[in-house]
């Protein structure tokens, strides 16, 4: 309930600078097809509050209604419904008719497509009888200078403040687009990559690799005995150390390089570019970097790395095979002893 509110709210807000705009400089417009007419002073009061009392009048409905969105809908409805009724009051004078009505219809579809729209044209035709009925009618087929000069304004002033307006919510939707794509691909944790994006990354490194016969390096980085850790001294300070190891990682590593969350205690780096020696190195700093932090609540707690580092190969087959022989050397350094980097040996080549 309370999201449906605040996009009410939200909806109701972007609607109301526009409003504001057009109908007080349709203001102009009307008065001038009217001018001609003898409209009765109760006319000339209802357009006054219509174009300047009234987009605040229903700013301040949608605001304050429990249901905001259908009380904007509601207000827009009776903007057509004024619309018609004031095409109907200048005798269909075709320039400030059509000016009128068709802004009208621009933002019913705007608000809600063509559905909103039909309505909007019942409305419309709603408020055209009612003048009709009140005025009687007569087509006027020629407007004057006057008429013309004073429609300008809503042709020019209005599409802007709306075209505007759409805009800066395009491009504010397509900032949330990106933040959802990146929450979409980070581990909320760390704020690396999650396993499917790193997981993408080291497919497109691998093509990139075959096709263009670069070297490159893979890594897997397991926290050693992270599970007593976890059993000891409680879940909180195992996520802690999670964010630690990442923040190591990051200020460790180079801009080239490509960290991801692999699951629980495991990390993974892409290494492009780089030979085995290098790649090797490039971990040995990071796991003596890690073996130095130390933790304000638990100063004696000292946490170590195990590490597989695999070189791409030309004789892999794909991108798992890669990983595969990254996970052996991992492996492989935690069944020595752990705390160690280990460099993977690829699998025997074919004859």
């Amino acid at each position: 309930m309370g999201s449906a509110v605040g996009k009410g709210l939200s909806f109701a807000r972007r609607i109301y600078p526009p409003r504001t705009v057009g109908l007080g400089i349709g203001f102009f417009c009307v008065a001038a097809a009217l001018q001609p007419l003898g409209m009765p002073l109760w006319g000339w009061g209802l357009l006054v509050f219509n174009g300047f009392l009234w987009p605040h009048l229903a700013y301040q409905l949608a605001r304050h209604s429990r249901q905001p969105y259908q009380a904007e809908r509601r207000n827009l409805l009776l903007d057509s419904l004024f619309g018609g009724f004031w095409a109907g009051a200048m005798q269909l004078n075709p320039l400030p008719s059509v000016t009128i009505l068709s802004m009208m219809a621009m933002d019913n579809i705007a608000a809600g497509g063509l559905r909103f729209f039909l309505l909007g044209s019942l409305a419309q035709l709603l408020g055209l009888s009612l003048a009709v009925a009140l005025f009687g009618f007569t087509f006027i087929s020629v407007a004057t200078p006057l008429q013309v000069y004073a429609c300008l304004p809503m042709l020019v002033i209005y599409p802007l403040a709306v075209g505007g307006g759409s805009f800066s919510l395009a491009k504010r939707l397509s900032e949330h687009k990106k933040a959802l794509r990146a929450v979409s691909r980070t581990d909320s944790l760390t704020g690396l990559l999650n396993h499917g994006s790193w997981m993408d990354q080291l497919e497109s490194e691998f093509q990139r690799c075959r096709q263009q016969h670069t070297r490159s390096s893979i890594a897997l980085i397991d926290i050693d005995r992270f599970k007593n850790v976890n059993d000891t001294y409680g879940h909180v300070l195992g996520d802690m150390v999670i964010a630690e190891l990442s923040r190591v990682l990051t200020h460790t590593l180079r801009d080239t390089d490509t960290p991801g969350r692999y699951g629980g205690d495991e990390f993974c780096v892409i290494l492009p570019g780089t030979t085995q020696s290098l790649a090797v190195e490039v971990m040995q700093r990071l796991r003596q970097n890690f073996a130095k932090v130390r933790f304000e609540l638990y100063p004696e707690l000292m946490v170590s790395l195990s590490i597989g580092v695999a070189s791409y190969s030309p004789y892999q087959v794909d991108a798992c095979a890669w990983l595969n022989e990254a996970d052996r050397a991992l492996y492989q350094a935690k069944n020595q002893g752990r705390d160690q980097v280990v460099l993977g040996k690829p699998e025997a080549q074919p004859q």
